[in-house]
């Protein structure tokens, strides 16, 4: 059976967003789970099949920065200085709250992101529904996001009836969050805008949570995570516990950066912060499937070029192993 065109398929997708379900939409990012934002009903769904508390905020996707107001107030002349900078792309905005926002978008805060992501089906979706869309990755909660269709079909299956399929993600890990809802903008996650580039346009920015910022996605100190067990180590010490592991009757599986070490199984990323990063949940993911009892992660280089991927991997190391609810 031949596969429907992309125009059919946008068409699918919308009308389902219109019935207030949920779809699998493709981003430069990772694959989201997208709903209405602005049905409450429809946006709960997205928390049911993820599993995701409903205090943890979801980030609203929109088509371009003239849909600002309809979600944010205040005064939008940072934020219009960052959307000429870097939308479409990996940045997510927190702003000050429309009073209309659902509470469930929200998790109940004053405050909203909003982000217009570079995909051209994601955008021909949003410019197509016309409204904004809920989408956190598309994912369980707290586990690997997805960077292909193929991934969101193996997570949810029949769950979401409409997974439009738009390739690899490109930049294969999540959007950096700035908090422009205070005096001092701050970054709340890493992402491949960096800390240097947003101050190149917009002036001093803050860096990390402070006990003032609002919660936001994918800032649990546990996030990102593979059901394996899984240690983050420099490669020598990497190369001895897996020796050590492996005379103690061990299955390990090691994801490594160039090459791995000889004798071993597992996969290779490479040395460049962003190819590493394009392909870091997909080899997770991979590694994550098979029948071993331990991950070895080589840590890279450290440099603000590798903060993200620093922050994704120190996150998925803490939250690393079965549910609790697992046999």
């Amino acid at each position: 059976m031949s596969r429907p065109d992309i125009s059919t398929q946008v068409h699918e997708a919308v009308a389902a967003l219109h019935r207030g379900e949920v779809i699998g939409l493709p981003t430069e990012t990772v694959y989201g789970l997208a709903a209405d934002a602005s049905n409450a009903d429809a946006v709960r769904k997205i928390f049911e099949l993820k599993g995701r508390p409903a205090d943890h905020p979801l980030i609203v996707h929109i088509a371009d920065a003239s849909a600002l107001s309809r979600w944010a107030s205040g005064d939008f002349a940072v934020a219009k200085k960052l959307a000429r900078a870097f939308w479409p792309g990996p940045l997510t905005m927190i702003l000050p709250r429309q009073p209309s926002v659902p509470d469930a978008v929200t998790g109940g805060q004053s405050t909203v992101g909003l982000r217009c992501p570079a995909h051209p089906l994601a955008l021909e979706v949003l410019r197509a529904f016309d409204g904004g869309l809920a989408a956190p990755s598309a994912n369980r909660f707290g586990r690997i996001s997805p960077t292909t269709a193929a991934h969101v079909r193996e997570e949810f299956g029949d769950g979401v009836a409409v997974i439009l399929d738009g390739g690899e993600c490109e930049v294969g890990i999540e959007s950096t969050i700035i908090d422009l809802s205070s005096a001092i903008p701050r970054i709340l996650r890493p992402g491949r805008i960096t800390h240097a580039q947003i101050e190149a346009v917009i002036g001093p920015v803050a860096q990390d949570q402070d006990q003032h910022s609002p919660r936001a996605s994918g800032t649990l100190e546990a996030h990102y995570a593979p059901r394996t067990p899984m240690l983050l180590l420099p490669r020598a010490a990497l190369e001895l516990e897996a020796t050590q592991q492996r005379a103690f009757g061990k299955r390990v599986a090691i994801l490594a950066i160039d090459a791995l070490p000889p004798g071993s199984t597992g996969a290779v990323l490479p040395a460049d912060a962003e190819g590493f990063a394009h392909g870091l949940y997909a080899a997770l993911r991979q590694l994550d499937a098979g029948d071993e009892q331990l991950l070895l992660v080589e840590r890279p280089p450290e440099g603000p070029a590798w903060l993200a991927v620093h922050d994704r991997l120190r996150r998925a190391a803490a939250g690393a192993g079965p549910d609790d609810d697992s046999p």
